[in-house]
């Protein structure tokens, strides 16, 4: 049986119909026996995946229980059919045995359907779900996937476009709005991979939820937002709010990190429901809190950034100085005897003749990069900063570091200008350097004084001012009343 079973797979591997009819008319009992012993890779997984059409027909026609064997990976000829994009053969298999055929999963929990989505296989798809109808396109992976959300995940929009188009009616939208195991939906999907294209598709399907929330609490324009921009955000944003588009906390709006909050459990099969809230609703004392713990963090993102940035500039501009640097040494002339004005290799052109400016350059450089390193020294140290009064002290130590920024920039822009008693456009220069100085300073008062104020309001509040002038307000408002109510009575 051995031998005969050899011969025949490799009449079938070489796509020999007939040595392989012949075989099979010596023993016509030798495929029942294949099914029997339970051999993993069968004649008709040969042919599948091979494209022997004529084979498959011709086995399936002497034994239609081929269809229906899985080999060592757990796949059927369909899955192997379907992966290379066989389309007439995925016919005859679905033909032979639809239920089972199409509902066998592999060892990934793969169903044929899902492993054609993946590899783009439109026919077979196509042809899988013409026969199978909505339940095939609803077949689920063990994560809850449907041939959707592997299609969209794997950016094969053709086979987006081949299942929606053959589902119709209600099903297309449940099928849309169909969630996996972690709440997302095919637009989630889209949205984080920015497919603008199968984007716009999903939202030209009617009844297709645009706000639906996964198990972060997230809608697809949550997931754009948090999500790396790019120049493709813009028009995504854009197509999502034309179909009206909502953040979580504009659907939803308590703060979604709160503990007294239950966020909502979306079925599958009632992607739409209403959002299930808690009874628990969160204290007043604790949204405000938690609002302003988001704020400092968000500070403190802010301030790494910026730090960052300033200090490797100001790291650059102290290593390449303005005019460069020497590049040979020159302390003796042509005739041996020391020069007046020697320079070594390696040292500033700039503080060599304008010593006066490099030192300026130098002190307002170094100021810039010592303030920007404190700050990022504060932020990754661990120490207990996240207070609102130790971010306005990190706030005002960047101010300096920029402000000194700034001037090291005019310093280093009036040094590689020419000499102002060889052109006219130092004057201009000189003028244009002033005002800009000057408007910086003033913008930087400007914040300076917003700021104080907001660190008054905060010292008055705290200390209960402003509450004691709210009461006393309420109660003048109430005189009024009362005293009309006395002169009733």
């Amino acid at each position: 049986m051995e031998m005969e079973s050899q011969k025949l797979m490799e009449a079938v591997q070489n796509g020999d119909v007939s040595a392989a009819v012949d075989l099979l008319e010596q023993d016509p009992l030798l495929l029942d026996r294949i099914i029997v012993l339970g051999v993993s890779d069968t004649p008709l997984h040969a042919a599948s995946v091979r494209g022997h059409a004529d084979l498959v027909r011709e086995l399936l026609r002497r034994a239609p229980r081929l269809a229906s064997e899985q080999d060592s990976r757990g796949n059927s000829p369909l899955h192997l059919a379907a992966g290379k994009g066989h389309g007439e053969i995925v016919g005859e298999l679905l033909s032979a045995d639809p239920a089972a055929a199409a509902a066998a999963r592999n060892l990934d929990g793969r169903a044929p359907i899902h492993v054609a989505a993946i590899k783009g296989r439109v026919d077979a798809v196509g042809r899988m779900v013409g026969a199978g109808g909505a339940g095939a396109a609803r077949e689920v992976t063990d994560r809850g996937e449907t041939a959707l959300h592997l299609a969209v995940a794997n950016g094969k929009t053709e086979v987006v476009r081949a299942v929606v188009g053959a589902v119709g009616g209600s099903d297309r939208a449940e099928l849309v709005n169909w969630k996996d195991c972690d709440g997302n939906s095919v637009l989630h999907i889209a949205v984080a991979k920015k497919q603008i294209e199968t984007i716009k598709f999903l939202l030209a399907i009617p009844g297709v939820n645009v706000n639906l929330i996964n198990k972060i609490g997230s809608t697809p324009l949550d997931v754009l937002k948090q999500s790396p921009r790019d120049l493709q955000d813009m028009e995504i944003e854009d197509s999502l709010l034309n179909e009206g588009a909502l953040r979580s906390k504009s659907i939803y709006p308590f703060d979604r990190d709160s503990e007294q909050i239950q966020l909502p459990q979306l079925s599958r099969e009632a992607p739409t429901s209403p959002l299930l809230v808690s009874e628990k609703s969160p204290s007043k004392n604790k949204l405000p809190a938690r609002k302003r713990a988001n704020e400092i963090s968000q500070h403190r993102s802010s301030l790494m950034v910026v730090a960052s940035l300033i200090a490797t500039v100001a790291f650059q501009a102290a290593i390449t100085p303005p005019g460069g640097v020497w590049q040979s040494d020159y302390t003796v002339d042509e005739n041996g005897n020391p020069v007046k004005e020697p320079h070594n290799a390696g040292t500033s052109i700039m503080a060599h003749n304008q010593r006066k400016e490099y030192g300026l350059f130098f002190i307002f450089n170094t100021l810039a990069f010592l303030s920007s390193l404190s700050i990022i020294l504060l932020l990754v140290s661990g120490l207990p900063i996240k207070r609102r009064r130790w971010m306005w002290v990190q706030m005002v130590t960047m101010w300096i570091a920029m402000t000194a920024q700034v001037i090291t920039y005019f310093i280093a822009l009036r040094h590689m200008t020419l000499d102002k008693s060889e052109s006219d456009v130092f004057p201009v220069l000189k003028d244009v350097t002033e005002v800009a100085v000057l408007a910086w300073f003033c913008l930087m008062g400007v914040v300076f004084v917003g700021n104080l104020g907001r660190v008054c309001l905060y010292y008055l509040r705290k200390k209960g001012y402003i509450k004691k002038k709210k009461k006393r307000a309420e109660e003048a408002r109430a005189l009024p009343a009362d005293a009309d109510e006395e002169e009733g009575l």
